[in-house]
């Protein structure tokens, strides 16, 4: 009896003694797969921050970039329209029209062309509003608004700081032959990126009734995002003539 009692005790003991290298087992696959999560978080997170850079620097350097080439340009251009040859040099409104001075919000230049599609704005450019309303150019000498727009944030960002200007800051728009001089009047920090009638010849929600020569910059809002859209107002104050040696107006000294 005691022989078979004690081969008993012998064969229920030895599954026993084999069931922790099943959990082991068990262990180890979820380890791996924790490992492997984990390794693909980090992957993730490396990626998304490859783009967060490539979008807010990146894009900011190329397109800054571009805006420089095409300045030169213009001015290249600007500086041989009347070269000792007696032809003009050629001139296309898509090279762009003239450049842009804010200096609350940028202490550079910004290029100003025609349009305000992303192919344009990418450039690292402010673009003036061919759609859905068109806006009114300085040049024109015609009353209305010379509406525009650029970015705030990635593809050179020159409105970024759209939010540093306040009633009275000087906007200045450079051509060939004049300086443009505005004046800050209003501004409106939230609106629907629909709401077009801040384009309006007669911006009425500036708080103007009469027709005038206006300048709107709108940008989107909050930084980051394009949910809203950011929009100042400028009226025209006066007009300076260009001198030989492209003096700056006071406003910009």
């Amino acid at each position: 009896m005691a022989a078979t009692t004690e081969g008993t005790e012998d064969h229920t003991a030895a599954p026993a003694s084999r069931r922790p290298p099943v959990r082991r087992r068990r262990m180890g696959r979820i380890a791996m797969a924790v490992s492997v999560f984990g390794e693909l978080l980090i992957t993730a997170g490396l990626v998304l921050g490859l783009f967060v850079v490539y979008s807010l620097w990146w894009t900011n350097v190329i397109a800054d970039r571009a805006a420089d080439k095409q300045a030169d340009k213009v001015r290249d251009i600007w500086a041989h329209q009347d070269d000792d040859s007696g032809r003009p040099a050629e001139f296309d409104a898509k090279n762009g029209i003239g450049f842009l001075h804010v200096p609350a919000m940028t202490k550079g230049e910004i290029l100003v062309e025609k349009g305000t599609t992303s192919k344009i704005l990418n450039d690292g450019v402010a673009g003036y509003y061919t759609d859905p309303v068109k806006a009114t150019l300085p040049t024109s000498d015609k009353k209305g608004n010379f509406s525009l727009a650029a970015h705030r944030d990635g593809h050179g960002a020159k409105f970024h700081n759209i939010h540093k200007l306040e009633k009275g800051d000087p906007i200045v728009f450079e051509t060939k032959d004049k300086w443009y001089v505005y004046k800050v009047y209003a501004v409106l920090p939230e609106t629907s990126k629909y709401n077009v009638q801040v384009l309006g010849g007669i911006p009425k929600e500036s708080g103007r009734t009469k027709a005038g020569h206006y300048i709107t910059l709108t940008t989107c809002t909050p930084v980051y995002t394009s949910r809203y859209r950011y929009v100042v107002w400028g009226e025209l104050e006066r007009v300076d003539k260009v001198d030989e040696d492209r003096t700056l107006p006071e406003e910009l000294r």
